[in-house]
């Protein structure tokens, strides 16, 4: 009889037999299986996770998210030594954010030969590094959190989970160009509509989760089917990358800049009110202005922008059909502004 079924036999017939070390034994076996059973919880959370993630860059905010319960920490960055690449997800925003970003950056430099490190830095983050190895390539991982190390069980804990990672780090290490080119528009290099669509879910959880703000912009350039029509379409081609490389100067790293298709963009605005937007749309406004970019007939090319602040009351849904309309009232009162919904 094992101890589990012993147990129970002994609780089901009072205890009868049993010593106070026999208790003892038996309640320390259920702890350890009921430790068990929750490792095999998180485990399998965490193949689920990263199942659902398709990149690499995603794969680090997956698993961050199911690391933060169990072992909090303000950002975890991935350095693939062979390629060079570094991918990297904060939870902080703002000049938090920057400022810990630039630490992280500071730690990977110093970090670059060096295996399985820990310190804090000048400013007080405390940093940790655990090298991830693979087939053919290998880099290592890096977690950090001010003030605080981390404690020999919350450690133990990636130790345990780094096996899973690099399964799926390598898998999407030998797919990184292909899923390049799957989420990047062939023509301006921006992110393409599928990456709008993925990133905008975890976007709206985030702004819910913490009460940050969230804006986000739909852009349509003005006089663009006359470019078009009569210059042809390698003329509207070389003027939608110079709109594009235009927008993603004034852009920050943390918004996301697409083109969702034809003469269409669409920017979302991480931890900005709709006031901060609307003077960065203003300046949209302005450089695609400044372009020259001359029209057959009279007059240049133009953007207009509808704006919407989203609210824990709008459904993804509503708040895209907002911005919309928000821009058809900006295309309606003249072209080449700023609409807000």
């Amino acid at each position: 009889m094992n101890t589990a079924v012993s147990l129970a036999y002994n609780v089901k017939h009072g205890g009868e037999g049993m010593t106070d070390l026999n208790v003892d034994s038996l309640m320390g076996e259920l702890h350890r299986y009921r430790q068990q059973s929750e490792r095999l919880m998180r485990i399998n959370e965490l193949h689920s996770r990263l199942a659902g993630a398709v990149d690499l860059t995603a794969m680090i905010e997956a698993y961050s998210v199911w690391l933060t319960p169990a072992l909090n920490h303000e950002l975890i960055a991935y350095n693939d030594r062979e390629k060079g690449h570094v991918h990297m997800f904060c939870s902080s925003h703002g000049p938090d954010r920057r400022l810990r970003m630039h630490e992280a950056q500071k730690a990977l430099s110093c970090f670059s030969e060096i295996e399985d490190s820990a310190c804090f830095t000048n400013n007080g983050f405390f940093v940790r590094t655990w090298q991830v190895e693979m087939n053919n390539s290998d880099g290592f991982l890096l977690l950090m959190r001010p003030d605080k190390e981390f404690a020999p069980e919350e450690a133990k804990m990636v130790d345990d989970s780094l096996d899973i990672l690099s399964d799926s780090l390598f898998r999407a290490i030998g797919y990184e160009d292909l899923f390049i080119q799957a989420r990047h528009d062939a023509l301006t290099g921006l992110a393409n509509r599928r990456v709008f669509e993925e990133r905008l879910v975890p976007m709206l959880d985030n702004a819910s989760r913490h009460g940050h703000p969230l804006s986000l912009a739909s852009m349509d350039l003005d006089n663009f089917k006359q470019v078009n029509d009569a210059l042809g379409h390698a003329k509207g081609d070389e003027a939608l990358k110079a709109v594009a490389r235009a927008l993603s100067k004034k852009v920050r790293s943390s918004d996301l800049l697409v083109r969702m298709g034809g003469d269409e963009f669409m920017l979302a605005l991480p931890d900005t009110e709709i006031q901060a937007a609307q003077l960065l749309a203003n300046r949209l406004c302005e450089t695609v202005e400044n372009l020259n970019i001359q029209v057959p007939g009279g007059g240049k090319l133009g953007i207009s922008i509808g704006l919407v602040q989203w609210n824990k009351d709008f459904s993804s849904e509503e708040w895209l059909q907002r911005t919309d309309e928000a821009l058809y009232q900006a295309k309606a009162a003249g072209r080449s502004r700023v609409c807000l919904g």
